[in-house]
């Protein structure tokens, strides 16, 4: 897999408040052991601390030996069950984090959807913050505060995310829909020539619109009123598609998506994600 170049601060678009705040704490060697990244999905609050991380650890790359990103995950036992950050990933981060940074002066722990956390998860989290290891930063990735507990909170300094404004989003969606009739279209090298240059801010805006696509396809399915789906300017066209999806397949596209998602977070390349994504999509490749 070709190695990406790290993503920068500077590179971040539409949160200036947030990348403000993280810019000072770093021109003051004031960076704090704990965050909370709290804002929306698609907010580019993921996005973010990998370029926080990165610039803590030197512009390193994502394969850095002292980045470590923890997502969701099914029980062992079950591959299909509900992804959850449970406690023996939360042990493992402490074990980790105890540990002497392998190459730089930090390590970066990069907990996405934390709100995720179940049954002792937060409890044990809570320990950790409670001693933070030495030359340790843990970010937090929240959809919003009361998603884990205020102990919990009150132990980060948060960072709040705004929504991208509606015109970014639909522009987003928009040229998802086009990238998506090409590669229809033309077929899988149109889909290797439109992915080519694509860096991980637009991979997860695209992401998003394709997951927003599926979900605006089940409530066509549904005979949900127009005033419910997102694109509701292309209400005609979604009913018609949605007609040739069975419900087991838009529900698969759905956790395909929520995987890229996922696959972006622990640093998977976003040309080899999309393509995945597309192929689903585009071409109904399994």
């Amino acid at each position: 897999m070709t190695r990406e170049a790290a993503v920068t601060l500077e590179a971040i678009r539409d949160q200036p408040h947030a990348v403000a705040l993280l810019r000072r704490a770093l021109a003051g060697d004031r960076v704090a052991h704990a965050y909370a990244f709290v804002g929306p999905p698609g907010s580019g609050r993921t996005t973010t601390a990998l370029a926080f991380a990165a610039a803590l650890l030197g512009g390193a790359a994502r394969e850095h030996p002292d980045l470590h990103v923890l997502v969701p995950t099914p029980p062992p036992a079950n591959p299909k069950g509900a992804r959850a950050i449970r406690i023996d990933a939360i042990r493992e981060l402490e074990r980790q984090a105890a540990l002497r940074p392998a190459l730089a002066r930090r390590k970066v722990f990069i907990v996405d959807d934390a709100e995720r956390m179940t049954g002792e998860a937060p409890q044990a989290f809570l320990k950790t913050l409670e001693e933070p290891p030495a030359a340790t930063v843990l970010i937090l990735i929240l959809p919003r505060r009361r998603a884990l507990p205020a102990t919990v909170l009150s132990r980060c300094q948060v960072v709040r995310f705004e929504p991208r404004a509606d015109d970014t989003a639909a522009a987003a969606r928009a040229q998802a829909l086009e990238l998506l009739g090409e590669v229809r279209a033309k077929g899988v090298d149109e889909l290797f020539r439109r992915t080519e240059r694509l860096d991980r801010e637009r991979a997860e805006a695209l992401v998003d619109a394709y997951w927003l696509l599926c979900r605006d396809l089940l409530c066509a399915q549904a005979g949900a009123p127009e005033a419910l789906l997102v694109n509701a300017d292309r209400a005609a066209d979604l009913a018609r598609e949605a007609a040739t999806w069975t419900q087991d397949e838009l529900l698969a596209t759905i956790g395909l998506c929520r995987a890229a998602r996922e696959a972006l977070a622990r640093n998977v390349a976003p040309r080899l994600t999309l393509d995945v994504l597309l192929s689903r999509l585009a071409l109904r490749a399994a």
